[in-house]
């Protein structure tokens, strides 16, 4: 587990660096809103429809190679975003850096799901879900402290750099543990029972609809939290980076909660009572000053965002049939990182046109709207199914 958990960390910590040195780049590139919107979105879109097919070769391939793309191969091409002259350069960059992420979560998740016990695989996934969160975490406050001896260029290439070889030790580690062909398949005693496995479909889609919505909606709000405390409520960049850490701090204890409580209590009531509380903590965005408001529900947000990610996995890894687990969570990925991709732009365009106060009143809306209507397809197939959610 300490092996995944260092691996997630690295996966997502080039990728963590740009949202809170928006406010350098928008300055740099002369940018409005929603051109800041598209650069952010060039790397989600990208990612999220890199998942595809990423499961699939997951599948065949094995996890060792897209796990290490996954790595090195996203901080090889951060490096070269930090070095692009021109808006349009970095954009492209951000799309190949976008590509070479989507291999690491549909290889990953399953091992973790595989090493434990599946009483315990939300648990396990929340524990995994620590390293691709400390790195949300502490990457705004490495760049905050590299930018005041280096520029945001220097400060990404600096920090691309160390992912880079930390990816190829994986590659090597990852070989000496038997990881180097297919991933291996749950223990049979592990494995949900075939009838169960294939009634839930029906189950799955409003399920990974409300998971997928609760991440697409929240980050592509959180995505703008800098840029809205520099320019809305006159807080500094440094202050703007550390609101975005603040949010995913959040993620180091609630993950490994929301698993734990998935499976003591199910994935079905952990996943909607987050859901429920989301969208009132977005609309209240729009009315939060530089005080103690918006720190309160930066956390909110947070542990609503980070408790439902394992649950959606574990949902997902026990409902979906064993040889098609990896492909199912490409699709959810493509869907939830990809769906960020197009929402970001979005919200931008919003803030441009109307501000940051409606744009997140629209957010935190059309999540409670969602989080309503899944509600009732999640309670009724319960009420039809066992006693107990999966």
């Amino acid at each position: 587990m300490p092996l995944f958990v260092l691996a997630h960390f690295s996966h997502h910590f080039t990728a963590a660096i740009f949202q809170p040195l928006t406010p350098f780049i928008r300055d740099e590139f002369s940018l409005d809103y929603e051109q800041m919107g598209w650069m952010m979105s060039a790397y989600n879109l990208a990612y999220g429809f890199s998942h595809l097919p990423a499961g699939w070769l997951s599948d065949r391939l094995g996890p060792r190679l897209m796990i290490t793309l996954g790595i090195s191969g996203v901080a090889l091409f951060a490096i070269f975003v930090g070095i692009a002259p021109t808006y349009l350069v970095m954009a492209i960059f951000l799309i190949l850096l976008g590509i070479m992420g989507g291999g690491y979560h549909p290889a990953a998740s399953p091992l973790v799901a595989a090493s434990v016990d599946k009483r315990d695989r939300g648990s396990a996934l929340g524990l995994h879900q620590i390293g691709g969160t400390a790195s949300f975490f502490l990457t705004p406050l490495i760049a905050a402290a590299l930018f005041q001896v280096l520029s945001w260029r220097g400060t990404i290439i600096t920090m691309a750099i160390p992912a880079f070889i930390i990816g190829i030790v994986l590659f090597v580690l990852l070989g000496r543990r038997g990881y180097a062909q297919k991933a291996p398949p749950v223990a049979a005693s592990r494995q949900v029972e075939p009838e169960k496995t294939s009634g839930n479909l029906r189950r799955l889609i409003p399920f990974i609809t409300l998971g997928v919505m609760l991440q697409v909606l929240i980050f592509a709000a959180i995505s703008y939290i800098a840029l809205f405390a520099v320019d809305d409520l006159q807080a500094s960049e440094e202050t703007g980076a550390l609101l975005f850490a603040l949010f995913h701090f959040a993620g180091l204890w609630a993950g490994p909660v929301g698993g734990y409580l998935s499976d003591r209590l199910g994935t079905v009531p952990v996943m909607l009572t987050v859901s429920i509380i989301a969208g009132p903590a977005l609309y209240l965005l729009s009315l939060a000053s530089l005080g103690w408001s918006i720190w309160l529900l930066l956390l909110v947000i947070g542990i609503c965002m980070y408790m439902a990610m394992p649950v959606t996995e574990a949902y997902i890894i026990t409902n979906a049939p064993e040889r098609r687990r990896s492909t199912v969570l490409g699709i959810y990925y493509f869907a939830s990182r990809g769906g960020i991709g197009l929402t970001i732009p979005a919200v931008g365009i919003l803030a441009d046109r109307f501000g940051f106060a409606t744009s997140f009143t629209i957010v935190g809306g059309m999540m409670l709207g969602v989080a309503i209507i899944c509600s009732a397809f999640l309670w009724r197939r319960q009420d039809q199914s066992s006693s107990r959610p999966f």
